[in-house]
């Protein structure tokens, strides 16, 4: 009777924790976003799976809770981390008054700011902010202050959804914003498809961004007022004296 909500990186093996692997080595059905499960399958296809697709959350998270409640072993799987725009959440709030027996166990994974900041070189090593760009949840009048704060905190800034095929223009937007405290010139990057097929990252000017298309696979870092690029790669700088 245990639920697991396993972060599993970016999708490839190497990406996933030996604990993440583990829970899902030990569960019996793995329950999960579409295209989640289908990456996993090569890696353990004696497992069962159940798959649903874009906007049907509640609906496997519920499914993993009663399959748990039934005695069963459950991974929950999120992409990256599951604490980060993923599943825990939700499980904790379903399984508050309807699924109390169920023990649930939140496995951490490493989540796209990070693999991300990995390929394009270091620009994490000093104080920034995450913000999903994605307005299915949260008003985009919310998100609006929320890219005010960083930007006038000087924060490099980690875009989660930055497009997509109904929100075509968030990115720019956000570019808009942040482009009121920041030179049109401060090094930005993009990472596509972190630890899958088509795996590539690219550093650009933020007033290149605000132009840029991308989809739900990249994540994008803009830089703050002291990144810049060393050897090629986008670096901001933690203040040691040198």
């Amino acid at each position: 009777m245990m639920l697991y909500i396993v972060g599993t990186g970016g999708g490839s093996r190497q990406g996933m924790t030996p604990e993440a692997a583990d829970a899902i080595e030990k569960s019996s059905l793995i329950v999960g976003y579409t295209v989640y499960c289908d990456l996993l399958r090569p890696f353990y296809p004696e497992k069962q799976y159940y798959s649903t697709g874009m906007r049907q959350e509640k609906e496997r998270v519920l499914y993993a809770l009663e399959q748990a409640a039934n005695g069963f072993d459950v991974s929950l799987v999120c992409s990256g981390d599951a604490g980060v725009y993923g599943m825990a959440s939700l499980a904790f709030e379903l399984a508050e008054n309807s699924f109390p027996g169920v023990e649930i166990k939140v496995i951490p994974g490493v989540t796209a700011a990070l693999s991300g900041a990995a390929l394009l070189g270091s620009p994490l090593t000093n104080d920034f902010a995450v913000i999903s760009l994605s307005d299915l949840l949260t008003p985009w009048e919310v998100i609006e202050k929320r890219l005010e704060g960083a930007a006038m905190g000087d924060l490099v800034i980690v875009l989660y959804n930055p497009m997509s095929r109904k929100r075509t223009d968030n990115l720019r937007r956000a570019c808009e914003i942040i482009l009121k405290y920041r030179e049109e010139n401060t090094p930005c990057g993009i990472a596509e498809n972190i630890g899958r097929e088509g795996e590539k990252c690219r550093i650009l000017t933020l007033h290149e961004l605000q132009d840029t298309a991308v989809d739900m696979f990249t994540t994008v870092f803009v830089g703050n007022s002291v990144t810049r690029v060393i050897d090629g790669k986008l670096v901001t700088p933690r203040g040691y004296r040198l």
